[in-house]
């Protein structure tokens, strides 16, 4: 998953860990990201001000090993298709 959506342009910061931060900059962007994602069957936590700074916004996607191939790339399609329209890639 990490890899796939750092490959479609987003910025994911230094994570080595199963929770992966998708920065999306400004709060409401983070949350209609969120939104968008959930609309398709994805649940994620915007993390949004004044969690984090003004500019600082992220998505915040836990993996586990119980997720499928299927439920991933489910999940990077649901990603790409909102960071394209929000314009995050």
């Amino acid at each position: 998953f990490l890899d796939k959506v750092k490959d479609l342009g987003f910025d994911t910061g230094n994570t080595e860990t199963p929770i992966i931060p998708i920065m999306c900059g400004k709060s409401e962007t983070a949350k209609a990201l969120a939104d968008f994602v959930w609309e398709k069957g994805i649940y994620v936590l915007p993390i949004v001000y004044p969690m984090v700074a003004r500019d600082k916004a992220r998505i915040r996607v836990q993996i586990s090993a119980r997720h499928t191939k299927d439920q991933l790339d489910q999940a990077i399609a649901a990603f790409k298709e909102g960071g394209e329209k929000l314009g995050l890639i």
